[in-house]
């Protein structure tokens, strides 16, 4: 009779096989899709909100990449200063002076978060789509442009981007530069199942009626950007996504950065999921999907993390009272008898997730091909896979009791 912990360990297995299975099944119906955008056949007026708080390093490329866009009826940049401590605004105005498209606002005072400060710049917006790009983050000049065309579809109320890691010097920037990448890889295959859960902060336009439908951002949640994708979704709306439109953002070069930055996404995330938890397993690809992957997704996380701890320290213990018995009692520690070559179903199941979680993550990375930068080397794609994607059920484990005993903050 199978025991507690294999009973567990099977159903694991089987539910990341099963979206393993999804993701390989959905890529080889779609690979030749991939870089697909549809024609541009209208240039729908847009206006780009970039929200900035003591951004005065970045802010001016920022502007300056947006204004290289070859998307021509980009007719306003609205930088919305969130009442920035250093010389953030002073450098916006100067853009506003010399372009006439660059519209420097200021909020009336510190929002203390994203959302607060692009439904502020959103009230300047009177163009037909709404875009928002983060103020430390540059879209290539095409981006906009292979944007637009997926708006000719009525229902199409979000279009995002790919978003690649600009900085990419020491050891934390250059394993989120390949994080980025199969998150990008990831996203894309979820569109074509019309389950795009996110239109992230970097570079997203939506249809200007449609975001003010929703009710703009909710300012309550820590990713504005998780929660009005679904707003969407909830309303019987889509979200596409544009391969071609790279934006490059400046990722965290510092552990500590990096883990509040996740703590957030992850608390967001909960908060988005306690949100919309009425339409689980109901009618719509947010009940039926979107919504129980993104819960799975956090369940196997953990339960992967706390499996193999459990593993860990159960054969510490066993082999630490074993070798101290055998001490004792002046026997071998280890005899020919107790070496067992025969697989087991669970060492199986472990082999097969780890061959093909490694190719799933090695064609995610052969299709995100850049100019300019070097490739990811052997050892930081073993670091990767192998140390760098286990601290994630420890942060949601951490994000959990954060948004639990709301000691959560921006």
């Amino acid at each position: 009779m199978l025991d507690f912990i294999t009973i567990v360990y099977l159903v694991y297995s089987f539910i990341a096989l099963y979206f393993l299975f999804l993701f390989i099944m959905i890529y080889l119906k779609n690979k030749d899709k991939f870089f697909t955008v549809p024609k541009l056949t209208k240039e729908y007026s847009l206006s780009i909100v970039v929200p900035c708080y003591n951004e005065e390093e970045s802010i001016g490329g920022t502007i300056e990449a947006l204004l290289n866009s070859d998307y021509r009826n980009l007719r306003k940049i609205i930088v919305v200063d969130d009442c920035s401590t250093d010389n953030s605004y002073e450098i916006i105005k100067k853009y506003a002076t010399k372009y006439s498209r660059v519209i420097a606002v200021q909020t009336p005072r510190n929002s203390g978060k994203a959302s607060g400060a692009k439904n502020y710049g959103a009230r300047f917006v009177t163009t037909e789509l709404i875009g928002f790009v983060d103020a430390d983050s540059y879209p290539e000049k095409h981006a906009i442009r292979n944007m637009i065309g997926f708006f000719d579809d009525p229902k199409i109320a979000a279009v995002t981007s790919t978003v690649l890691a600009k900085n990419r010097y020491n050891f934390i920037e250059k394993l989120q530069a390949i994080e980025y990448k199969i998150i990008t890889f990831s996203r894309k295959l979820l569109g074509f199942v019309d389950a795009i859960y996110v239109t992230p902060g970097p570079l997203a336009i939506y249809r200007k009626k449609l975001f003010d439908k929703v009710g703009c951002f909710d300012e309550t949640n820590m990713t504005e950007d998780i929660e009005i994708t679904w707003n969407f979704v909830s309303h019987g709306y889509k979200i596409a996504m544009s391969t071609l439109s790279r934006v490059y953002t400046v990722a965290p070069d510092k552990f500590k950065m990096w883990y509040k930055q996740r703590i957030r996404w992850n608390v967001g995330g909960i908060q988005t999921i306690n949100k919309y938890k009425s339409n689980f397993m109901k009618a719509g690809m947010l009940g039926v999907f979107i919504l129980p992957f993104f819960v799975m997704s956090w369940v196997i996380g953990v339960v992967g993390i706390l499996f193999l701890a459990y593993r860990i320290i159960r054969q510490a213990i066993i082999y630490y009272f074993s070798t101290f018995y055998a001490s004792q009692a002046q026997t071998a520690i280890l005899t020919l008898r107790d070496i067992n070559l025969t697989p087991t179903v669970l060492f199986f199941f472990g082999m097969a997730l780890l061959v093909l979680g490694t190719a799933f993550t090695l064609v995610a990375l052969s299709y995100t091909k850049e100019k300019g930068f070097k490739k990811q080397g052997i050892f930081s794609f073993f670091v990767y896979s192998f140390v760098y994607l286990l601290a994630y059920p420890i942060i949601l484990v951490n994000s959990a009791f954060k948004y639990i005993t709301k000691t959560h903050k921006w």
